[in-house]
């Protein structure tokens, strides 16, 4: 396994993220976690509202300091409390503090926002995990299932006034949930940060996985697309999805989740699949996807004449 910066950082991180979501019993995540380390794998994801698996991670991370670790907050930790929810520094203090008392350790590596709290000042929010940071509780920030303007107004407020700024976002994207192309992606792009990706695979309706139920009509329309791609490669569904999610921006890392430790290393040999362009057009062709009218017409407008008159623009060079 490769290793790529976090966001603006110098923190190296795995290009496949471990999700532990799903790490529930301590012998079998034991395993999953030796696999994936095993493969070169660094980073392990959980979040404060997986409660067991916190609870677990912190039992068989016995080498703690090999591992970048990251934990969430904002989710509810007592729905019949206003304030145990939510970005503000009330629940960011008490959920960081349950994390670390479940996790064994006195500091995670990357603590993520987990979703968008529109009530709490993004200042409040950033000059509290600021804190944290400075007091050596959390060594990286990234925000989870956020608006792009929202990131980008935080990464200006943390420029300007000295705080930590966010290094990574964490969302979802997939062949069949291609929504960040608009907006997210680009962003991470421009500001240099770290996509994680997940659901990735959709929860199996790439794979044919029977965890889906009834698949849609276009689920089944775009898992016959990777299938057969599969087939003229020679490699699995899986390694199809995650090599697609890779072959659009050299800033995303799937997050990947695993129940046993057996399909690890077939899953981390995604890795050293690369797509042929006319298998990227045949993925995509099964799975169209439009910016939007406002995109295009952006998009129009950036290359029009009645910009920037007869010149034409190389690179950021403006050639007559």
């Amino acid at each position: 396994m490769r290793y790529r910066l976090f966001g603006r950082t110098g923190l190296r991180v795995a290009e496949m993220f471990l999700g532990a979501m799903a790490l529930q019993e301590p012998d079998e995540a034991q395993r999953v976690v030796k696999a994936y380390a095993d493969a070169g794998g660094n980073v392990i994801d959980t979040a404060s509202a997986y409660a067991e698996s916190e609870s677990v991670l912190g039992e068989v991370l016995t080498d703690r300091d090999r591992f970048v670790l990251a934990t969430k907050y904002t989710l509810t930790r007592d729905p019949h409390d206003p304030n145990a929810g939510g970005s503000h520094r009330k629940n960011l203090v008490a959920s960081l503090e349950r994390s670390l008392r479940r996790l064994r350790t006195d500091y995670v590596d990357i603590l993520w926002v987990h979703t968008w709290d529109p009530h709490t000042p993004v200042a409040e929010t950033l000059r509290a995990l600021d804190d944290l940071v400075r007091a050596g509780k959390v060594r990286y920030l990234g925000v989870s299932d956020t608006p792009a303007w929202v990131v980008s107004r935080a990464d200006v407020l943390a420029e300007w006034r000295g705080w930590t700024p966010f290094a990574g976002v964490q969302v979802p994207y997939s062949l069949l949930n291609r929504d960040i192309e608009r907006d997210v992606l680009p962003m991470a792009e421009q500001l240099g940060l770290t996509v994680a990706a997940w659901g990735v695979l959709e929860h199996g309706a790439l794979t044919g996985s029977s965890r889906v139920g009834s698949p849609s009509p276009e689920q089944q329309r775009v898992a016959a697309a990777v299938r057969a791609v599969a087939d003229e490669l020679g490699v699995t569904p899986a390694q199809v999805a995650i090599a697609w999610s890779r072959a659009r921006s050299a800033v995303v890392h799937p997050l990947i989740g695993f129940r046993t430790a057996d399909r690890v290393a077939e899953t981390v040999a995604a890795l050293d699949v690369t797509l042929p362009p006319q298998a990227v057009a045949e993925l995509e062709a099964a799975a169209p996807f439009e910016p939007g009218a406002f995109a295009d017409f952006v998009n129009r407008s950036a290359a029009s004449a009645g910009v920037f008159g007869h010149g034409e623009v190389v690179g950021r060079q403006l050639r007559e």
